[in-house]
């Protein structure tokens, strides 16, 4: 099997697989409950499974707003003013206290007065901030609910035209005046174009017009700045290194064309990675090569490269500017359906933080220019953490950094490993991997943490680090299983 050279399509990585990229009894009878029993989520024992460790990153382009103080319980006995002797259910009392606990000030009060302050079911729709998170059911008012309200303020649908193309995707917004973060492929129709015009639709019903600030294709994030924008609200950062999967991921954005759309489900696999095809590569590669025997891939960024024309995740154009290459991406698995549209969307915990940039879907079969694939209940999405450090790294310099390992692998197999892992096949003198005593047919099996199964997890994981960090790594020589320090170098293109 041919091995990747080390060049600026390094990708530390060739992969011989086909892979690619949310009673009766009322409230005077019961004695009101302090806020966080009413919402406290059960505690989670911390798993042994390592987690992505993307570095700890504080960013001074924009400020991550700090999570909202719960209200204040009421004293046992004491009676609130608002449900002195009220006679709506306990049901409604709790779901109402889980929103407000996430919200927390006017937004909150607002959704539980929306929720339990009409004894009827007709619609009610909370206008503490413009938004589209509308109540009709006051006796299911989930966390869900909670969660679309904080958060769907923050997500945006972005349109992209260009000269005979078009397609529409998600974003979040980062600063209050107007940087927004969302996908390469996005903003460039899957690499078909690098001018196109952008327009930005707000939860609220707000048009703006945007341009690029700068992309990087290597995990496929892009920050675009909103003209003349002021006052918008930011997202609030989560840490993707302390999630554990079965834990609630909610998922909002523009799935075909459907602006504020709101799912919801788990996070299925974490520490998961996946190649994929990217036409905004530039010099045909960014860190693995094309899947071997020219198999289709199971991920795709839902064909922004060619579809019908519709707009909703689709273009009018069937030939991409550039060749396709492949890039690794480090991803989170959620089963939160997401579709063509959700690109550069939220991903969101039950606080409402940001965890991840949905970017790309798994589909049972490819997908052609006639049409496009949906959810199956596999879909990717990056994690908080390096998006958040790629973005504040785009809007100082206009691009992001990635690491560089200084060796060319392949994924290991039962001819040449007991093991699983990534297979060294060539080392660059004077690299990281040679600095650190890394030999041709080393084993790699774990990175940063990170359990390493294939070439591409390592490439992946790679390329989520910025230079000059520096990580663990082990790898199987013979029958001896060795760790050592290694600093990256930087990838260039």
């Amino acid at each position: 099997m041919p091995a990747t050279p080390e060049t600026p399509s390094d990708a530390d990585s060739t992969q011989p697989e086909t892979t690619a990229i949310d009673g009766t009894a009322t409230a005077s009878d019961v004695p009101a409950q302090p806020l966080a029993d009413a919402t406290a989520a059960p505690t989670v024992a911390p798993t042994q499974e390592p987690v992505l460790a993307a570095p700890a990153y504080a960013s001074p382009a924009f400020a991550t707003p700090s999570a909202p103080a719960p209200a204040a319980p009421l004293s046992p006995g004491a009676t609130s003013p608002t449900a002195a002797k009220s006679t709506r259910p306990l049901g409604l009392m709790v779901g109402a206290l889980a929103v407000g606990a996430i919200l927390g000030g006017a937004t909150g009060a607002g959704v539980y007065a929306a929720a339990a302050g009409n004894n009827s079911h007709s619609q009610s729709t909370v206008a503490s901030t413009p938004q589209n998170i509308t109540v009709n059911n006051k006796d299911n008012v989930t966390t869900t609910t909670a969660v679309a309200a904080k958060a769907g303020p923050s997500v945006v649908t972005i349109s992209v035209t260009a000269p005979g193309e078009s397609g529409t995707g998600s974003g979040v917004i980062l600063t209050s005046d107007g940087y927004v973060l969302t996908n390469t492929h996005v903003v460039t129709l899957d690499g078909n174009s690098a001018s196109g015009t952008i327009e930005v639709t707000t939860a609220g019903g707000k048009l703006y017009k945007a341009k690029v600030v700068g992309t990087d294709p290597i995990v496929d994030l892009a920050v675009i700045k909103l003209t003349d924008a002021s006052g918008l609200p930011p997202i609030e950062f989560g840490d993707s290194s302390k999630l554990n999967v079965g834990q609630k991921a909610i998922a909002i954005g523009a799935p075909l064309g459907l602006s504020n759309t709101v799912t919801d489900g788990i996070i299925s696999s974490l520490n998961r990675s996946i190649q994929i095809a990217s036409s905004a590569v530039p010099n045909g590669g960014s860190g693995g090569t094309s899947t071997p025997g020219g198999g289709t891939s199971p991920f795709n960024f839902w064909n922004f490269g060619g579809g019908n024309g519709s707009g909703n995740g689709g273009t009018t154009t069937t030939t991409p500017s550039t060749q396709p290459a492949d890039i690794a991406l480090p991803v989170i698995q959620t089963d939160a359906p997401i579709n063509p549209g959700n690109s550069g969307g939220a991903l969101l915990d039950s606080q409402g933080k940001l965890i991840g940039i949905n970017v790309a879907i798994a589909s049972t079969g490819s997908t052609t220019t006639s049409g496009q694939s949906g959810s199956i209940g596999v879909g990717f999405a990056i994690p908080a953490n390096l998006a958040q450090r790629i973005s504040s790294e785009i809007i100082k310099t206009g691009s992001g950094s990635h690491g560089l390992l200084g060796a060319s692998v392949t994924t290991a197999t039962s001819s040449n490993s007991s093991v699983v892992g990534a297979l060294i096949d060539t080392v660059t003198p004077g690299g990281g991997a040679g600095k650190a005593g890394l030999q041709k047919g080393d084993v790699v099996t774990s990175f940063n943490g990170v359990p390493i199964t294939s070439s591409i997890d390592l490439t992946a994981q790679v390329r989520s680090l910025a230079p000059g960090t520096t990580a663990k790594l082990s790898y199987v020589r013979g029958n001896n299983t060795n760790t050592v320090d290694v600093t990256l170098g930087t990838l260039k293109l």
